[in-house]
């Protein structure tokens, strides 16, 4: 049997190559212990009632022995346990790849936080999905899935529902028994980003009760303290955003001026306001809101991507350029503001400096819809 090549996160990602089963070749029978690299294979016998998959390479339909490798025994164990965790033989074929490989875990999480990291998103919760198979319910696994998804949600705003994913990647975490503190730390963070101020409070206050880390626990302290002080678990103002996220912007606005009313120096209100109001087309209205949400200490890339909007449909080019421009400074990789400098740019008659902004884009995504539409079009 052909053992020259390592298993390689490649070897398992982005194929739907056929899986063939075999009876245990009298060649690997009793060799467990010369294939592991540390202690797991010690205690691992292979069964030879058991038949191993195997991934054949892309397209070949029918295994030659000769080239029978490790490599494609491996590849096709980990695509069987990741297709059906609780499969007959799926516990068996988790403690062989251990055995083989013991650092499995550690090597593909590294792969797949690179992957994220370079942008290529797909490939990375395809990596985590595999580990997920060999270690079902592992909290790290779960975290990073939340972490993955809440950072495509952020970056790619052409994907559909990755911010919905992302909130029940995060719930899933929440439900662990017994609870995860590193997730509900996490999970808070992003409740608060996302304005699930309520949500929010809700996990930093579990993870003063669960979590050890003192630096941690006070950065927990000040975020309850904040949601608190500025009454950001309003119910009114949760429905608000709701609402306006739902394309519901005239009740939105309603429920918005509500809290602000009883809550006038609260920054987050005053953006929300602004958000319902430049869905409707209510520009210089929606300039006054942001500004005011600026001034109150909401100066934020999302405020300014959102004052620059509204300027640019107010034909206020200069001043939505400057807004942009100091929207990219804080956050030089986020997408939609790249675009909307790319948009503004052809608004104001300079097409060759649109396509540099969309080429941006695609390098930082290269399926974002808005970009290959004015690069292709």
């Amino acid at each position: 049997m052909n053992r020259e090549k390592p298993l390689e996160t490649r070897s398992v990602l982005n194929r739907k190559e056929k899986i063939v089963f075999l009876s245990v070749p009298e060649s690997l029978r009793g060799s467990i212990e010369t294939l592991s690299s540390g202690p797991a294979g010690e205690g691992f016998s292979i069964d030879p009632a058991i038949p191993i998959p195997v991934e054949l390479a892309p397209g070949v339909e029918v295994l030659n022995l000769e080239e029978l490798s490790w490599e494609m025994i491996l590849a096709g164990m980990i695509r069987v346990v990741a297709e059906d965790p609780e499969g007959r033989n799926a516990r068996y074929y988790r403690g062989f790849v251990l055995a083989v490989k013991p650092d499995i875990l550690a090597e593909f999480t590294t792969a797949a936080l690179l992957k994220a990291h370079n942008g290529d998103y797909a490939l990375a919760l395809e990596i985590i999905g595999l580990l997920e198979g060999l270690f079902p319910g592992l909290p790290a696994l779960l975290l990073n899935r939340a972490l993955i998804l809440e950072e495509q949600a952020h970056t790619r705003t052409g994907l559909a529902g990755a911010q919905d994913l992302a909130y029940k990647a995060y719930q899933a975490l929440l439900d662990l028994h017994p609870p995860f503190p590193q997730g509900i730390f996490k999970a808070g963070f992003f409740f608060m980003k996302h304005r699930y101020f309520e949500e929010a409070r809700e996990c930093f206050q579990a993870y003063l009760r669960l979590g050890d880390e003192p630096e941690k626990q006070e950065q927990a302290r000040l975020m309850v303290e904040a949601i608190q002080t500025y009454n950001l678990d309003d119910a009114m103002f949760r429905e608000a955003y709701d609402c306006i996220r739902e394309d519901k912007a005239a009740q939105g606005i309603a429920k918005i001026g509500n809290f602000l009313e009883r809550h006038p120096q609260v920054w987050n209100g005053w953006f929300l306001l602004g958000w319902g109001l430049r869905k409707l087309g209510r520009w210089h209205d929606g300039i006054g809101a942001f500004r005011k949400a600026i001034e109150l200490g909401g100066d934020t890339s999302d405020t300014r991507n959102e004052l620059a909007l509204c300027l640019m449909e107010s034909g206020e080019w200069v001043g939505a350029r400057k807004e942009l421009e100091t929207a990219l400074w804080e956050e030089p990789e986020n997408i939609k503001i790249i675009s909307n400098l790319g948009i503004l740019a052809l608004k104001t008659g300079n097409p060759q400096e649109a396509a540099g902004f969309f080429r941006t884009v695609l390098e930082l995504d290269p399926h974002d819809p808005v970009a290959r539409t004015y690069v292709q079009g």
